[in-house]
């Protein structure tokens, strides 16, 4: 019996020790957060030019070109509190042809946070501002000068661009342009899709001052094909601002999982 005692006193010291304490956090400090957007094709890395790809109606394809706004972050904490990111830091142009355009970078208040949200376009409030007001990869005449309709007054929030045998384009091209923020009149296209991803499950960030934490998105590319509905390149290798686009958009809204966190 006194060994048994001896034994139970010995494991139960043990697993204090190994028991992991649980992080303090400071509100009122803010620390670095980023989320990393991980481009692939179904099971495969994106490779642009290079890598074929076939959708889910056996049509095959290249990509030479993907790009597409994300903007308005918000972080939600396991308590329930949300920070919002500053509007006027919100706002990325995910570009696979530069690998430093992969990832989005915060500060925020130190916590565990279990929601992302975010919007894939760029909202109307910020589409309409002033001229003035839209530098860095708004700026029509500099960062964001390919992925803005002069002519139509408004950003392409989604842009991806290749070749495919089922083209009917010229040199099997397809072209594939979505934008549409809602406009200046009623039924005009809204193309901005609110995302909305549960972290949980893989793990939530606890961000802290001193530690690197990293919430890693895969963002599937053939989700804008292979969704709601099924999108044929031989029947459209063009679209740009139609109600056609819409359908891409409400495909590519799927694309993003949450793969892992690093804390």
């Amino acid at each position: 019996m006194k060994y048994l005692s001896v034994a139970i006193i010995f494991s139960v010291l043990l697993l204090s020790a190994c028991k992991k304490e649980a992080p303090s956090f400071n509100s009122d400090v803010k620390s670095r957060l980023s989320v990393e957007f991980d481009n692939i094709a179904g099971s495969s890395n994106l490779q642009l030019n290079t890598g074929s790809y076939s959708n889910a109606l056996g049509e095959t394809f290249t990509v030479s070109k993907l790009k597409y706004y994300v903007s308005n972050f918000s972080f939600t904490k396991t308590d329930g509190t949300v920070y919002t990111v500053p509007q006027a830091e919100s706002y990325f142009l995910i570009d696979e042809s530069k690998p430093v355009s992969l990832s989005a970078d915060f500060q925020v208040p130190e916590g565990e946070y279990k929601i992302l949200s975010f919007i894939v376009g760029v909202d109307s409030s910020r589409s309409t501002m002033d001229i003035t007001e839209r530098t860095g990869v708004l700026d029509p005449t500099g960062e964001g000068g390919d992925m803005y309709w002069g002519w139509n007054s408004g950003y392409i929030f989604f842009k991806m661009e290749g070749t495919s045998t089922a083209s009917t384009a010229m040199e099997g091209s397809y072209m594939y342009h979505v934008g549409g923020f809602g406009g200046y009149h009623a039924n005009t296209i809204n193309n901005i899709k609110p995302i909305t991803i549960d972290l949980s499950e893989r793990g939530n960030p606890q961000v802290k001052t001193g530690k690197e934490t990293n919430i890693h998105l895969m963002a599937d590319i053939l989700k804008m094909f292979n969704g709601v509905t099924n999108f044929s390149i031989a029947k459209n290798s063009m679209v740009m601002f139609d109600p056609l686009s819409t359908a891409l958009a409400d495909n590519y809204a799927d694309m993003f999982k949450h793969d892992h966190t690093e804390n």
